[in-house]
C-alpha cells in the first residue's frame, strides 16, 4: 500500500483549556477509510511476504477497523482472509456494523468465537490450515497473541518522523501527543519513535478498553522492546518511564460509550467537521480533554492523532435520529 503524509492541522478548542490543539488526520490515509490500521496492516502485509505465507488470519470484533483494512487488501492482492471473531461479554453473535457488513463484502471467512475461546479457534484454524498445505500468517503470532508487537510498533515508529518533520517545517514544536490505545500498537511505535528523536515530548495514550492497565502496559513495553532490538539497541529502565498509559477513562470497556462521549462526538463534527467514534477516537477525544483538566495543562501544544474509524461514526449516527438537534 502506498501510504501519504496525513494532514496536521490546528482545531477550535471546545474546552478552551488555554492548550494549543491540533489534530493529525490519520483517517484521512487513501485506503479503505483509512486510519492508523492502514499503516499496521501494511507493516504485518510486508512481513507476511517476507516469511513466505500464503494465507492471512486476522483477529478482532465485529467494530475491527485493523480487520476492515487488512480484508480490503487482502482482496485486491487475492490473498485468501480468515478473520478470528469475537465477541464482547453479553454481546449477541449475531451482531453487525458496517465495518462487518464491509468484511462480509470482501469475502472475508469469519471464524466466531467467545473471548475465552480466542486462543483455541486460533489454533485450530492455523493447524486446519497447515493440514491443507498452506502456510498460514496470523498478525498477532502465536495463539496467545504474542510474537509480532515490534512488527506493529514499526508503523507508527516511522510515522512518528512525519510528525517531527511537520514540527521542523513548521517550526510547531509538540508538548504533548494523545491518541486512542486499544491493542497498543501504535502507542508502541510513537513511544519508539520518541525514544530515537530522544525529544521532550510525552506520548500519552488513552486505554478505550477494559484490558487491565498492567496487562495493557506489558504489551506496550514489549512491542517498543521488540522493536528497539531490531535495531540493535535496548529498552532501558528509564526508558519504561516513557511509556505513559490513561486507563481512567474506559467508560466501561471496548465499545461502551454514554452521553459525555456522544455530545463530544457532535461538537467536534460541528466545530471542527471531524467525525469521531464511541469505541475509539471519540472516547479518546474526550479522555484526553479530562487528562488535561486533571493534570492541570495549560499553555501547551498538544497533538490529537485521530485514528481513523469512519464507519463506526455512521453507525453512531444511525442510532441518533431523535438526538440530532441536541448540540
Amino acid at each position: 500500500m502506498e501510504l501519504e503524509r496525513t494532514p496536521i492541522y490546528e482545531i477550535f478548542d471546545r474546552k478552551q483549556s488555554g492548550n494549543q490543539l491540533y489534530i493529525m488526520r490519520e483517517d484521512l490515509l487513501p485506503f479503505s477509510l483509512g486510519g492508523n490500521k492502514v499503516r499496521i496492516a501494511n507493516a504485518f502485509f510486508e512481513d507476511m511476504q517476507k516469511k513466505g505465507c500464503d494465507i492471512m488470519i486476522a483477529y478482532g470484533n465485529v467494530r475491527s477497523n485493523l480487520c476492515r483494512v487488512i480484508a480490503n487488501e487482502c482482496f485486491r492482492k487475492k490473498i485468501p482472509c480468515y478473520m478470528i471473531c469475537s465477541f464482547e461479554e453479553g454481546e449477541s453473535e449475531e451482531k453487525e456494523t458496517s465495518n462487518s457488513h464491509l468484511m462480509q463484502m470482501l469475502k472475508v471467512k469469519i471464524v466466531k468465537c467467545r473471548k475465552n475461546q480466542i486462543a483455541e479457534t486460533v489454533e485450530a484454524t492455523m493447524n486446519r490450515l497447515i493440514q491443507e498445505g498452506h502456510k498460514p500468517y496470523y498478525i498477532y503470532g502465536n495463539k496467545f497473541g504474542t510474537g509480532n508487537e515490534g512488527v506493529s510498533a514499526s508503523a507508527y515508529a516511522k510515522a512518528y518522523q512525519e510528525i517531527l518533520n511537520f514540527e521542523k517545517n513548521q517550526g510547531i514544536f509538540f508538548d504533548y501527543i494523545f491518541h486512542a490505545s486499544g491493542t497498543g500498537a501504535t502507542q508502541a511505535g510513537l513511544t519508539c519513535g520518541h525514544l530515537l528523536a530522544r525529544d521532550k515530548k510525552q506520548i500519552v495514550g488513552i486505554l478505550i478498553s477494559s484490558r487491565e492497565y498492567e496487562r495493557a502496559v506489558s504489551i506496550i513495553e514489549t512491542g517498543v522492546r521488540e522493536y528497539l532490538k531490531g535495531l540493535g539497541k535496548e529498552f532501558s529502565m528509564e526508558d519504561q518511564k516513557e511509556i505513559h498509559l490513561a486507563s481512567e477513562y474506559t467508560k466501561g470497556g471496548y465499545g461502551q460509550y454514554d452521553e459525555e462521549i456522544e455530545q463530544c462526538i457532535r461538537e467536534e463534527f460541528a466545530l471542527n467537521g471531524v467525525a469521531m467514534d464511541g469505541t475509539y477516537t471519540g472516547k479518546a477525544f474526550l479522555g484526553m480533554e479530562h487528562y488535561i483538566e486533571d493534570y492541570q495543562i495549560f499553555g501547551k501544544k498538544i497533538l490529537f492523532i485521530h485514528t481513523g474509524g469512519t464507519p463506526l461514526f455512521y453507525d453512531w449516527l444511525g442510532t441518533q435520529k431523535k438526538d440530532l438537534g441536541r448540540l
